[in-house]
């Protein structure tokens, strides 16, 4: 008889697509007795249970149940496979349904209880967690972990039961320390979780993979009072002890903190490399790429096309992690290739793609480009038209801004309207941008927040209306941060009000003791009132603080390779070559009527007090040197400077692109200039 039901199970599992009637009809006929019945039922149970587990694994769960409906008899494990199944597939109401029909006929076990808490809510697990209690199975170690990780997984306001059920516990094994490692990670709480970590140590409890995964998410949490950097770091070096370092999935997660924590980016290099190239899985080339993608772009591009030549498919996040590498290159002749390759790849229709290439044609300069996809584009969410409407406020074309606004198909958010203040900041247009400002909670329903505040000021500091902005600071519903207080004291350099620059420079120096800013533009309005022993007061008051003025850079492209220049020349190999040509170029324009700004040299570059030094402001050097080398005169002159152009390079980039004959445009820290025929987009207005 034992002979025949083997028969019966070999070829169940073998032609497991039979159909649910035959299968069931053959059960049936070994049950057709009484007699038959009780000899047979335990193997004809097992049997079943064997079938339905394995129609369960494949995902064949409707069939499953059927199979399990029509059993004659079931057992535990009978009714615990079914409910695992569920709980593995999400399908919560099945799992604890079934769960609690079971308990009809069975005392659920330890794997019962294990299976329905991994996918119920906070009430059901409370539930559950009283019949563990009642069962007495909140012995068990397993049904334990079990109870810690439901209740971490559901929020915040039950993670006082998970605390108390770890400490309830004698011996608790990784699994234990591991899921509260987890659940500490997901409630930002990197610091605890790295102390328990300490104690998992001492414990003598050895990590494993799944702890340092844990361990290495947490730490993008908030931690105050830790060097989250240095945490990272000890995690490193635990992970080459153990071995683990060259695991792809450790390695994918120490690239990411390191990214994420600000890191050497050498770091990131050297643990993608010692990673076994067959091992490397796209997650790790994402992860590298993502790292590199803001302060080493052109690293990025040079891993996805490494990746490609390793016969990878890039997906469409790898797509959206080297679109934003692109956006922090200087030309948009990247931006094209990838736009090239999300074509090919057939993501076009990704919006979060989209979105993404049009922010990166924008900063690249190509805002023709950006505008040309967003109106390509067969569906637009917020971010697609706060992205093209910042486009147009950052090079200057606040009534395509406000034009596209009013044909905006979706509700307005938060960003939205800083774009529009923003264009109207940058264009002067105070009445415009007051009424938009006034409309957001009236019309649109949005609270003016930071950033809001911070527009207006800048906006009406920038027009000469300080008193208005000193009134919106002082009536804003929140602290005044470093930006806003920066944005005044801009604004009073610009128009020489000395009392207010004052305040606004003690602010600044109270938010952020160790900023040049503060001393170097109180410095220039103390100057430009020809108060020059007050300004050289501040500046020797700065230098006594150990505070270092940042350095003028900029940076350009020639025959597809990036240049850098430093104020003074300091950082180019070629810089003899550079001032014999820009001392023919400034006499030349000097006829065309460029008149040096002399009484600049004392606010915006460190020590410069002659006007010949003006002539080594970094971007005047990009400009000169992109002339000797790049003959192309159709194509545009692209400039990137970290600081503000200042008044004097302004001028002189307007009238070399008449001189010329060719289009300049230099992104500064703020905003995009377009110089054309002697014009700048900025109509002088920055």
């Amino acid at each position: 008889m034992r002979k025949g039901v083997d028969g019966f199970l070999c070829k169940t599992c073998i032609f497991g697509n039979a159909s649910i009637e035959h299968l069931l009809g053959r059960i049936h006929r070994y049950n057709t007795t009484s007699a038959a019945a009780v000899a047979l039922s335990s193997p004809l149970i097992r049997a079943t249970n064997h079938i339905i587990n394995k129609h369960a694994k494949c995902g064949n769960l409707d069939l499953a149940q059927q199979l399990f409906d029509q059993m004659p008899q079931r057992n535990l494990v009978s009714w615990t496979i079914l409910i695992s199944a569920y709980a593995q597939h999400g399908r919560f109401f099945q799992c604890f349904g079934l769960f609690s029909q079971m308990l009809h006929y069975e005392k659920p076990n330890d794997f019962a209880y294990a299976s329905v808490l991994s996918v119920c809510d906070y009430n059901r697990g409370q539930q559950v967690h009283g019949m563990v209690l009642k069962t007495g199975f909140h012995a068990w170690i397993y049904v334990a972990n079990a109870l810690i990780s439901m209740y971490w997984n559901n929020g915040i306001s039950s993670r006082m039961e998970a605390w108390e059920l770890f400490h309830g516990i004698d011996l608790p094994n990784l699994v234990t320390y591991n899921t509260m490692i987890s659940g500490l990670g997901m409630c930002h709480q990197g610091d605890k979780a790295m102390v328990l970590f300490k104690r998992m140590c001492l414990d003598g409890i050895e990590f494993d993979r799944t702890t340092l995964l844990s361990l290495l998410s947490s730490l993008s949490g908030v931690m105050e009072g830790m060097n989250c950097l240095s945490c990272c770091c000890q995690l490193h070096c635990l992970s080459i002890k153990s071995g683990l370092a060259l695991d792809a999935g450790v390695a994918t997660s120490l690239v990411n903190a390191y990214s994420s924590l600000g890191g050497d980016l050498e770091n990131c290099h050297k643990l993608f490399m010692e990673t076994n190239a067959v091992e490397r899985d796209i997650i790790l080339w994402t992860g590298v790429m993502s790292a590199c993608a803001e302060k080493e772009p052109e690293q990025a591009l040079h891993h996805f096309n490494q990746m490609l030549r390793e016969g990878f498919h890039p997906d469409s996040y790898v797509l959206l992690v080297v679109s934003k590498a692109c956006s922090n290159l200087i030309t948009g002749r990247n931006a094209s290739a990838i736009h090239c390759q999300v074509i090919t790849a057939g993501f076009m229709n990704v919006i979060d793609l989209q979105n993404a290439l049009i922010h990166a044609y924008a900063r690249c300069g190509s805002i023709h480009c950006a505008e040309k996809l967003f109106h390509e584009m067969s569906c637009r969410d917020v971010v697609s038209w706060n992205t093209i409407l910042k486009a147009h406020a950052v090079h200057g074309n606040p009534n395509a801004a406000m034009h596209l606004f009013q044909q905006m198909n979706v509700e307005p958010d938060e960003m939205t309207f800083v774009a529009l203040l923003t264009s109207c900041s940058h264009a002067g247009l105070v009445e415009e941008g007051t009424k938009i400002f006034d409309s957001m909670y009236k019309k649109h329903g949005v609270l003016p927040r930071l950033d809001h505040y911070t527009c207006m000021v800048d906006m009406l500091g920038r027009a000469g209306h300080l008193s208005e902005a000193e009134t919106i600071i002082n009536k804003m519903p929140m602290e005044p941060d470093y930006v806003i207080w920066s944005a005044l004291l801009g604004a009073c350099r610009k128009h020489g009000e000395t009392k207010l620059a004052e305040l606004a420079s003690f602010k600044l120096r109270e938010l952020d003791p160790h900023n040049s800013l503060s001393y170097v533009l109180v410095s220039n309005v103390y100057c430009s009132s020809n108060s020059y022993s007050e300004g050289s007061m501040v500046r020797e008051r700065m230098i006594l603080s150990g505070v270092k003025k940042e350095a003028g850079l900029s940076w350009t492209e020639v025959n597809n390779e990036v240049h850098e220049f430093a104020s003074g020349g300091r950082k180019h190999p070629q810089l003899e070559a550079i001032l014999g040509s820009m001392a023919n170029f400034t006499t030349v324009l000097k006829k065309v009527g460029y008149i040096p700004v002399t009484d600049s040299v004392f606010f915006d570059v460190e020590d410069e007090q002659k006007e010949e030094q003006l002539y080594l402001h970094s971007e005047k050097l990009a400009l000169v040197f992109a002339l000797m080398n790049s003959g192309n005169p159709k194509c545009p002159i692209q400039i990137v400077k970290n600081i503000r152009i200042c008044l004097d390079c302004h001028n002189f980039m307007r009238l070399a692109s008449m001189l010329v004959c060719r289009v300049i445009i230099v992104r500064d820290s703020n905003r995009f200039h377009h110089f054309e025929k002697g014009r700048c987009s900025c109509n002088d207005y920055w």
